[in-house]
Parts: C-alpha cells; sequence; structure tokens
C-alpha cells in the first residue's frame, strides 16, 4: 500500500502553490499550540521545490512556531482550565503531566528539546505557561530548540537536491512505516 507516495505528492504540489509560504507559516503557527501537524511534512518539499528559497522558508516557518509556542504558553498561563478537557479528550493528558514534572526538573532544556524533537512542542507550551516559567527563556529556548530543527531540515533537503529528492520517492513508503512504528514504540515507551 503506497499510502506515502501519494501524501508526499500531493504535499509538493502543495509546496509549489503561489500562497505554500502563507500555508506554512499557518500551519507552522498552530502546530505549536493545538493542531497536530508538524510543519516539516510541508518544509522539506517546499525546499526540495525552492532550494535557493529553503533557508528563508526555515526562518519563516521558525518564526511562525515560536509565535504560535508564545500563544500556547499564553493559554497555559491564562486559559488552561479551558484547554485542560481538550487535552484529556485527545489523549495528551499524560504527556502533559509529564511535562510538567519535566519542568520542574529540567527548567529551560526541556523547551529546548522539546522544539528540537518530534516530541509534542504544544504540550510544553502550553506546560510552561502554567508552571509560569520565565517568559524570555522560554523564547529564547523555543528560537534555538525550533530554529535548529527546521534549518537541519531545509539543510538537508537543500543539500541533497534532486538525488535526494529521488531517493526519497523512492524510500517514501518504507520511511513513512518506519516512522509510524517510531512512534508506536516512543508511545508506549513513555507511556
Amino acid at each position: 500500500m503506497r499510502i506515502f507516495s501519494r501524501l508526499y505528492d500531493l504535499a509538493l504540489r502543495w509546496s509549489r502553490h503561489p500562497h505554500a509560504p502563507r500555508y506554512l507559516a499557518a500551519l507552522s503557527f498552530a502546530e505549536s499550540s493545538f493542531f497536530p501537524v508538524p510543519p516539516d511534512v510541508m518544509l522539506a518539499p517546499m525546499a526540495l521545490a525552492m532550494p535557493r528559497r529553503a533557508w528563508r522558508l526555515a526562518g519563516l516557518t521558525t518564526l511562525a512556531s515560536v509565535a504560535g509556542g508564545m500563544l500556547g504558553y499564553l493559554i497555559g498561563a491564562f486559559a488552561f482550565e479551558l484547554v485542560a478537557p481538550w487535552l484529556r479528550a485527545a489523549g495528551y493528558w499524560p504527556q502533559y503531566e509529564r511535562a510538567a514534572a519535566w519542568f520542574g526538573q529540567w527548567g529551560v532544556w526541556v523547551v529546548f528539546l522539546a522544539g528540537f524533537t518530534p516530541i509534542p512542542y504544544k504540550i510544553f507550551t502550553i506546560s510552561a505557561g502554567v508552571v509560569g516559567m520565565a517568559f524570555a527563556p522560554f523564547v529564547a529556548a523555543s528560537l534555538v530548540g525550533r530554529g535548529a530543527r527546521f534549518y537541519l531540515v531545509a539543510g538537508l533537503i537543500r543539500w541533497g537536491g534532486e538525488p535526494m529528492e529521488r531517493a526519497l520517492r523512492r524510500h517514501v513508503d518504507t520511511l513513512g512505516y518506519l516512522a509510524v512504528v517510531l512512534a508506536v514504540i516512543v508511545y508506549f515507551a513513555v507511556s
């Protein structure tokens, strides 16, 4: 079944749309506070389609993601009682509790790691607001973590160019299924 190949082709078509940078910014913003789809799925094909703009796209993704993270922080600080039922219903409650505990143990490093890794960043943005983390270090750690992640994605895609696109197209289904299996393993390991 070639589900990921079809999704990859669809993402490539969207990445060539005249409004694609706006869509990328909106996706990046939303993912940092409430939306489940990471911006990498749009950034990578856009960097392939427009390699000369890869760095600018990574910067746009970073800034929009950090702005969305600030919204997540404000939600945690001022409206947590409104989103707590959603966190429970969406199955994010155990991750939220774990994130809140990690803040007490590791502080700002948690935001940096959540920004760089595939851990749901939105959980940490909301948790940072709930626990009252200092805002400036939160923003700084978000900029560094998110920036490192998105510039790495854009750089790898730009560096690899057409050969990487051909290899990615050839192996996208295998990589997609491996990512699903890895996500399930991580989910059960941290649950």
